[in-house]
């Protein structure tokens, strides 16, 4: 049962009852003042752990969208992209969810926090004062009417009748006093129903909104996240084929590391301790130096280098190679030793030690010492398969055969061209297949013997164990190029034209296999081979690189994305004619389509966007193509990533002009120059790169020279790439471009800063010069050899 109410007229009795019932009512409000404090401590106490929360929430975005990914390579796949940009996504979504935290925590102060501290300081409180006043004026009314009973009757009657009204007086106010006391105390019971609980209304209020903004944040979310999901699927899917490709290569190198030498621009280079000479008392100390030689121009060099001390590099030397000589075991203490003498310091003799004999030979060949044991070591060249395979009519008999049985029987079977057969299966139906009469027995439409998984691994067995790759050696790189840059189109347009440059035959076979793998994509519910999938299986099969490398590895991905634009756009390219017509004259830009990988770095930021506006299409700042993909481009596959994000991997160009656009040098622009791969490459960044006035007109500071009087009969994007050779040596050049460096071992310069002793670095893409004493690496499309 609850409280009992107060009934006014018990004010006038007064009785042990009523006193009951209003001790019950007041220790209620007890209650509720000290329920009330502890609530009010508590949503405070929550108040500060959401700003903590929020804070650490931040911190957390903070961290994420300042860690960058790095990528092996100079350029990154539009997934790759995705995936870099996608912490940026991940910290802005936190930030917005902060924002309404934060709105949230300051709702809880005015909407819960004040809201209580007033009901209990002026009701609450106005009740306490009230029963103060009832207690202090109980006492005296008692106090008076004890004190009056003892009264004498003997006391005048004019004395005993004041007494009598004033104790009457202080009885009546006393009872006002009761009945105010009692209506207060009723009505506080029932008004801390509503004005204690509105409160808490409105503090659920808020946190139903917070929630509701993160629902309505995570709905927004959800289409980037799908597309991220694909991302990281795909990325997934050609790490695992990289990662073997990789693991097989590691393992070849293992077995036969003298048969994978990398090509070098050093016709020797290796460690070799070299002979330092003390005054009498001290001896000699022997310090470990990465040398180099290049036998054209006969220089050595020699930088110290000791692993034990965390990889400090010394400051190296360069000299002009005279005559060396093998040092006998009589005449020194140490073993596999031999002289250098040089020629730009008369008396100056070098004692070094290599790490074998057999290496001792090998720098004794290469500096055409005596005793050189004539070796050479070959770049590593992919061997051919073994196997008979040629593009001629029994291929196209095989490739026919072969497909046809897929389509009639296995077209809807999940893994198609993915699952792969038993070797020995696949062997000896290729062996058939390449036998002509056997081959014209073979019925496998409707032969049972073979399974489907089978005849598609002997189709690609087929396509691999051809001499050349079916998009040839030489267009390899001219494919690989649009696929690390340039919008959807122009990616499109350049594969197009690319297609129509392959041999009759190449082209032909293609076109029959491309077809059947976009047959094979369009029932891709049934197998789940999409075009992505399609283009992680044939990829490596269609354009194997010539030399194998971990870099040529690395590009395994261009080359799927390659055979995705092939299956998404067959009918553009194999039945229509590719446009040859460059753009206008000042279409070319100041920076080449690659830059060197160390400037690889990502520029420019996120734009900005609404609270809870969540959008695939990641443009950035700067270096955003002036072309960029439209929303509605239809694709046949969702996983396909043939379609890229506006932003390229190419490096930094001058500032103020798109790093997508070539500034045009000089001479006149006419059709597709093809007499060469690196002409056909650089007609590809032209194409890929579509000009922007706007740019070049707003930049002062980078103005395009005149043209020449006469044009010139290589292409200017040809010229641009055709200006420095591929070996550079001892050369001057002069900054077309002002750098700033972004590692110690870069130089900074300004826009025709002169560089002495300029030559080839090892680094891809870079140059090697001396500028104010300083020598270090400077981007090779930021220069100009004089």
């Amino acid at each position: 049962m609850g409280l009992q109410p107060l009934e006014f007229s018990d004010c006038y009795l007064d009785s042990p009852w009523f006193r009951e019932r209003i001790r019950a009512h007041e220790a209620e409000l007890e209650r509720t003042n000290k329920f009330i404090k502890e609530l009010i401590k508590d949503g405070k106490n929550l108040i500060a752990a959401t700003k903590n929360l929020s804070a650490a929430q931040r911190k957390f975005a903070h961290s994420l969208r300042d860690f960058k990914f790095e990528f092996i390579g100079d350029a990154e796949t539009d997934d790759e992209r995705c995936i870099d940009a996608s912490l940026r996504e991940f910290s802005n979504f936190l930030k917005n969810l902060e924002e309404q935290r934060e709105i949230m925590a300051l709702s809880v102060t005015e909407t819960l926090i004040k809201p209580l501290e007033k009901f209990r300081k002026e009701q609450l409180g106005a009740v306490k004062e009230e029963k103060k006043k009832f207690d202090k004026e109980t006492e005296k009314n008692y106090s008076l009417i004890d004190k009056h009973l003892n009264l004498s009757a003997k006391k005048k009657d004019s004395h005993l009748q004041e007494a009598d009204l004033q104790v009457e007086q202080n009885r009546q106010h006393f009872y006002e006093l009761s009945l105010e006391y009692v209506c207060k105390l009723q009505e506080i019971q029932e008004r801390k129903k509503f004005e204690f609980v509105e409160p808490m209304l409105s503090f659920f209020q808020g946190m139903f909104t917070f929630y509701h903004q993160g629902h309505e944040l995570a709905k927004d979310f959800n289409h980037y996240k799908m597309e991220l999901q694909i991302n990281i699927q795909n990325t997934r899917n050609r790490f695992e084929g990289t990662r073997s490709e990789v693991e097989e290569l590691m393992n070849k190198i293992r077995q036969n590391p003298k048969d994978h030498k990398r090509a070098s621009q050093f016709t020797e280079e290796g460690y070799l301790y070299v002979q330092e000479k003390r005054p009498a008392p001290f001896g000699s100390s022997w310090v470990k130096h990465y040398c180099m030689y290049r036998k054209a121009a006969k220089k050595f060099n020699v930088v110290p280098y000791e692993h034990r001390s965390g990889g400090k590099l010394g400051d190296g030397e360069v000299f002009i190679l005279k005559d060396c000589a093998k040092r006998h075991a009589d005449s020194i203490d140490r073993r596999f030793c031999f002289d250098i003498e040089a020629a730009d310091r008369p008396g100056v003799s070098l004692t070094v030690q290599a790490f074998s004999e057999e290496e001792r030979k090998q720098w004794l060949e290469a500096l055409g010492g005596k005793e050189a044991l004539l070796h050479s070591f070959t770049r590593a060249i992919i061997p051919r398969p073994e196997g008979s395979a040629q593009l001629d009519k029994m291929g196209f008999t095989i490739l026919r055969k072969c497909i046809s049985a897929v389509e009639t029987r296995g077209i809807n079977d999940q893994g198609l061209y993915r699952v792969v057969g038993v070797s020995s299966k696949v062997q000896r139906l290729l062996s058939m297949l390449m036998d002509v009469k056997m081959c014209n027995e073979l019925d496998l439409e409707n032969s049972i013997d073979w399974e489907v998984k089978t005849i598609t691994s002997a189709l690609k067995q087929y396509l691999r164990s051809l001499p050349e790759p079916l998009m040839t050696y030489e267009l390899h790189g001219d494919f690989i190029v649009p696929a690390k840059s340039g919008s959807p189109e122009s990616r499109v347009n350049a594969i197009h034209f690319l297609v129509h440059k392959l041999p009759e035959k190449n082209k032909e076979m293609l076109d029959i296999l491309v077809k059947h793998l976009m047959n094979v994509s369009n029932h891709s519910k049934q197998n789940l081979m999409t075009v992505a999938n399609l283009g992680v299986v044939f990829g490596p099969t269609l354009m194997r690189p010539q030399e194998e490398t971990v870099a040529a590895i690395m590009d395994l991905k261009f080359q799927n994305i390659v055979v995705e634009i092939l299956i998404e756009n067959h009918e553009k390219i194999f039945r229509t004619s590719p446009d040859t017509t460059f753009p206008e004259p000042l279409s070319l830009a100041a920076a080449p389509p690659n830059a060197p990988p160390r400037q690889s770095k990502r520029q420019g930021q996120r734009t900005k966007r609404p609270v809870a506006v969540y959008n695939l299409c990641l443009e950035l700042e700067d270096g955003a193509s002036p072309h960029p993909p439209k929303e509605d481009t239809p694709t046949s596959s969702q996983d396909s990533l043939s379609s890229p994000s506006p932003t390229t991997a190419a490096g930094p160009g001058p500032p103020g002009l798109d790093r997508n656009h070539l500034l045009m040098e000089g001479g006149s622009c006419g059709g597709w120059v093809s007499s060469t791969p690196s002409q056909t490459r650089s007609s590809m960044v032209q194409w890929l790169n579509p000009q922007s006035p706007a740019i070049l007109s707003s930049n002062p500071a980078v103005t395009p020279p005149s043209p020449r009087s006469s044009p010139s009969p290589m292409s200017p994007a040809a010229a641009i790439l055709d200006r420095t050779p591929d070996s550079v040596i001892n050369r001057k050049a002069r900054a077309v471009y002002p750098c700033e460096a972004e590692h110690s071992s870069e130089l900074s310069f300004e826009i025709g800063a002169i560089f002495e002793d300029v030559q080839t670095s090892r680094e891809p893409g870079w140059l090697e010069g001396t500028l104010n004493g300083k020598r270090g690496l400077i981007p090779q499309n930021y220069v100009k050899l004089l």
